[in-house]
């Protein structure tokens, strides 16, 4: 009898992967650093919410360098987080422009970053001479199932060495999305 339900145990998980392991895209991180605030920084901020739809963030100056003009505080770049559909598409999009290909140093354990120098070289975009052109470094977040246990408020736990994505595993996920790593 004990045979029997091994058996027809070990039949049900015959070809079903475990869930937990599963690599799933937390967020993508769109940064755009125009340097400088005043009027070109407002277009970089219009230029974010029109490629992405949402409201994106400004990012101020962390210090002062007086020979590129830049004082503590001042406003000099737009980011925006995108999660979910949104992160997908967005990703999917960025990815043509590289023509699916990145290269080994922009992979890290579980995120890869790469760079687009001008923003209407993605799909559906038409230059505006008004705008003008934006470069844009596009940062990608992985993430398994139970990454919460390190972000949640109460009972707070470090994610186990087995359970985080290193490397390769992140290389090996790059290839289902269509990515060659050279």
């Amino acid at each position: 009898m004990a045979a029997e339900v091994e058996a027809k145990a070990a039949s049900t998980d015959v070809g079903r992967e475990n869930p937990m392991r599963e690599i799933l895209v937390d967020k993508v991180v769109v940064n755009i650093g125009v340097g400088e605030s005043g009027e070109r920084h407002k277009k970089a901020l219009q230029l974010l919410e029109q490629l992405t739809g949402q409201k994106p963030t400004i990012t101020y100056a962390e210090k002062t360098i007086k020979n590129f003009n830049i004082r503590k505080g001042e406003a000099i770049g737009a980011k925006v987080t995108l999660r979910g559909e949104k992160a997908i598409k967005f990703l999917k999009d960025a990815l043509t422009v590289k023509e699916f290909k990145l290269s080994r140093r922009q992979v890290g354990s579980g995120e890869f970053s790469f760079g687009i120098a001008e923003h209407i070289d993605l799909p559906g975009v038409t230059y505006d001479p008004d705008m003008g052109i934006f470069g844009m470094d596009v940062c990608v977040v992985l993430k398994r199932r139970g990454y919460r246990v390190a972000r949640r408020k109460i009972a707070k736990a470090k994610v186990g060495k087995n359970h985080r994505i290193t490397r390769e595993e992140t290389i090996e996920f790059l290839k289902t999305l269509g990515v060659e790593v050279v």
